[in-house]
């Protein structure tokens, strides 16, 4: 009886919105800690090491950044289309307030970062503190328990949706620098012929994943970012109106557990690998630093906060049910959790090293003091 207690406690949590949190920590702290070390030389020549074969043949980290992470844009992609069709976004009543709240939230970030760095060699870095880590945000929320309404839950997780389709927006028309046309003309085809299939009452996932790896390959050289074939091919996997699974929820339900227990902890294992100096402190006070900490931490809390109260005096919207200004505020705060995706659009942002590594040590600054800052402020809301 006590082994089927302890395989279930063991289930609940595996299936635990806060394991996901948990792992992606205990993989920045793995990260951390090979890059201060002697192991620090040995970790970056294993992830630079040559993986496949003819123009196919990149770089273990490549392989990580634009092949992994284009299953997480898939999966993403997926959510947005089931919310919008289905879900929190799926009318304007309910989509009004997560939809503008994300605005402000991506809006007021991006222009406190672009005025901190106006005219400065960082000033391509403003996509940065635009974006929502939702699998840190919606752990911690879920470690608040019964402190903060569960309609606070869904409000957060409709706003990270938002939050992914503005950063995916924003990496295929700000962080591309060359266009190969024919490459994109072939995407364009096989896009096509996806839709096609759609259109056509295709429902076999094989006959979208298979042309879907070659919209991967498409899109990887036409000079867009790769990830985004991930959401392009989510978009046009079917979905139904009805109770019984459609292929699109059935790819949700497959791409969960491998998207949250190892491609993001892989990804984070691979990209934090931050070696401390003593100048990074004084990095924070740069513009860099400033704009990324600044951006996050308060410009997420303002702007999220500032046009949700908008929304909600203009009578565009509703606060969710059983939430009031605080809690509004409190998710505002960890909205400022930026580090997954924060990351991913430095490394897009910059190529000089030192750059790179600074932005990577303000993000994890700023998404300590969200997360931290949010926690102890939500906890308290009852007793405020």
């Amino acid at each position: 009886m006590a082994k089927t207690i302890n395989l279930e406690t063991f289930k609940r949590f595996f299936r635990s919105e806060q394991t996901g949190g948990i792992l992606l920590l205990i993989c920045v702290a793995i990260s951390l800690i090979i890059a201060n070390t002697a192991a620090k030389d040995s970790f970056i020549h294993f992830l630079e090491t040559k993986l496949g074969f003819g123009t196919v043949n990149y770089s273990i980290l490549a392989w990580i950044n634009d092949a992994l992470m284009a299953v997480f844009f898939l999966l993403v992609g997926l959510e947005i289309k089931r919310e919008l069709l289905e879900g929190e976004l799926s009318s304007i009543k309910s989509a009004s307030l997560p939809v503008i709240a994300a605005l402000g939230g991506m809006l007021i970030p991006a222009g406190l970062y672009f005025v901190i760095n106006r005219n400065q060699p960082t000033a391509a870095g403003w996509g940065i503190p635009m974006a929502t880590d939702i699998a840190f945000a919606l752990a911690i929320i879920a470690m608040l328990g019964k402190n903060v309404p569960a309609s606070l839950k869904i409000f957060l997780a409709a706003l990270a949706i938002v939050d992914d389709l503005g950063a995916i927006l924003v990496i295929a028309i700000f962080y591309t620098n060359q266009i190969h046309f024919e490459y994109l003309a072939m995407a364009a085809g096989i896009l096509l012929l996806l839709s096609l299939m759609n259109y056509f009452g295709v429902k076999r996932l094989v006959f979208y994943l298979i042309p879907g790896i070659l919209l991967w390959y498409c899109i990887h050289h036409s000079g867009i970012h790769a990830t985004i074939a991930g959401v392009l091919l989510a978009f046009t996997i079917p979905t139904n109106s009805t109770s019984n699974e459609s292929p699109l929820e059935k790819l949700e339900h497959l791409l969960t557990t491998p998207v949250n227990y190892f491609i993001m902890p892989l990804f984070a294992l691979a990209n934090t690998n931050i070696t401390f100096q003593k100048e990074m402190l004084s990095g924070l006070l740069s513009p860099l630093g400033l704009g990324i900490v600044i951006g996050l931490f308060a410009g997420k809390t303002i702007g999220v906060t500032l046009f949700s109260w908008l929304a909600v005096k203009l009578k565009w919207a509703d606060l969710p049910s059983g939430a009031g200004w605080k809690h509004i505020l409190g998710l505002g705060m960890l909205a400022g959790i930026g580090f997954t995706m924060s990351i991913f659009i430095a490394l897009l942002s910059f190529s000089e090293p030192m750059h790179i590594a600074e932005a990577k040590f303000a993000i994890l600054t700023a998404s300590v003091l969200s997360g931290v800052v949010g926690f102890v402020f939500l906890a308290a809301v009852k007793e405020i």
